[in-house]
């Protein structure tokens, strides 16, 4: 059921002094899109009559089929608390249509939605997740660029004097909870200048809207005390990354699908499936969940994250935890995905990978409780375990062979998504960096 009607939009529009309303949309690889109308065209807005030209955006049209329609989702009207001296800013996010009205295939919002509809025709009503993303604040430089001074010297769970981000987090957490996050916790991660937000799991939709408009807010606030927020996975040699752990669970009616009082785990059969589609695609899936060059810096043993296609109930090393919770709160974690991925898409491939698995009955192997990280290459292999890509292009390759997550994609999304990460690889492959300038100017 809707929370808003275009009578409520009006009247909270006019009630809240919002004079500009930004039509929010993001494009194939995840970044934020809008378009900006003022006030009296909120009603052309609301009748779906809101055009856009979409062969500016990237992985959308080209220019010969450019005429795109932004149909807003009136449930995420909200109100942004940095308004200014002409009145407020409102956000709608909003989904793409063609102009024959049928939904446009490569919009991620869209590629999410129709995931969720083959959970729906498999009977689940509700496909829950609780994301973690992880960032880190620099300073800004006296040319508002930012720079790599760190703000803190901070640790895990660390507080003031040693985590000055304090005062930062704390402001992004009331500015969240002003807009209507339900705010879990926050604290100081692991590396120097590293923090997280968690906020409560929502339905898939809901919660990667909530992961675009919560890098937005850090983003936002950090600037005003003079610091830059970032999610690019691995800004720091020599440090843990920043990943988005994704906690995962599928509902049948108000009953949590993946448990079971009777099994040793709690775990269901639908659990056990879900989790072997999860381990059967993640190979496939991480150029999606990892979609940067810079993914795989972080994706490497002696930082916590994990590299390795696995599952345990007892340690942090593999791929995927289940954490301890039952009951309504049993889930599967998995914990290879970064902030810097589509989370529309993201969601979507991982999805379709645990239903995979739930069609065709796929069996679970073993959980791996020991540390994966001081196992050496004999161990894993008779163990049965395999490794995540180690780059950008082995992952662009693994996608490209699995006809699931291809499938998940759809024919457009995939095929615009994998020529911007060719072309991303061989941009980073041809590019003399500084390391080999300091490795081999002198040498040779």
């Amino acid at each position: 059921m809707s929370k808003y009607t275009k009578e409520d939009i009006f009247r909270l529009a006019q009630e809240e002094n919002v004079n500009y309303i930004r039509l929010q949309f993001t494009d194939l690889l995840g970044t934020i899109k809008n378009v900006e109308i003022p006030v009296s065209q909120l009603p052309k807005a609301l009748d779906n009559k809101m055009m856009f030209d979409g062969s500016s955006i990237e992985g959308f049209v080209r220019i010969e089929e450019s005429d795109m329609y932004l149909v807003p989702d009136l449930d995420t009207w909200v109100i942004f608390p940095w308004g200014n001296e002409h009145g407020n800013v409102a956000r709608l996010i909003c989904d793409i249509y063609n102009p024959d009205g049928t939904p446009f295939e490569g919009d991620p919002r869209y590629i999410l939605k129709r995931a969720l509809k083959e959970a729906e025709e498999l009977g689940f009503t509700n496909f829950n997740v609780g994301p973690e993303p992880e960032f880190f604040l620099f300073k800004l430089g006296e040319n508002g660029e930012p720079t790599l001074d760190l703000n803190d010297h901070g640790g895990y769970f660390d507080f003031a004097p040693l985590d000055l981000g304090e005062n930062c987090r704390r402001d992004i957490v009331l500015t969240l909870e002003r807009m209507g996050f339900e705010v879990e916790a926050s604290h100081h991660e692991t590396a120097p200048g590293q923090h997280e937000v968690d906020f409560k799991y929502a339905d898939a939709i809901e919660a990667a809207d909530q992961i675009l408009t919560f890098k937005l807010v850090v983003k936002t606030i950090a600037r005003k005390h003079g610091l830059h927020a970032t999610f690019m996975p691995k800004p720091l040699y020599g440090v843990a990354g920043s990943g988005m752990h994704t906690h995962q669970s599928l509902f049948i009616g108000n009953k949590n699908a993946f448990y079971d009082e009777a099994d040793e785990l709690g775990l269901s059969e639908i659990a056990k499936q879900y989790l072997a589609g999860i381990l059967k695609h993640a190979r496939g899936f991480t150029a999606i969940t990892n979609p940067l060059v810079n993914s795989y810096k972080r994706l490497v043993p002696g930082y916590e994250a994990p590299c390795y296609v696995a599952w345990s109930a007892k340690n942090r090393s593999p791929l995927v935890r289940i954490p301890a919770s039952r009951g309504m709160s049993t889930r599967i974690e998995v914990r290879n995905p970064d902030p810097a991925a589509n989370p529309y898409l993201a969601l979507a491939v991982m999805l379709r990978a645990g239903l995979d698995g739930i069609k065709n009955k796929l069996q679970v192997p073993p959980a791996v409780d020991r540390n994966i990280y001081i196992m050496n290459e004999a161990e894993r292999e008779e163990a049965g375990i395999s490794s995540l890509p180690a780059t950008l292009k082995e992952a662009i390759e693994c996608l490209k062979a699995d006809p699931v997550m291809c499938d998940a994609l759809g024919e457009h999304a995939m095929m615009h998504f994998v020529d911007a990460k060719e072309i991303e690889w061989d941009m980073f492959r041809t590019r003399v960096h500084e390391w080999e300038r300091t490795q081999y100017m002198k040498t040779y």
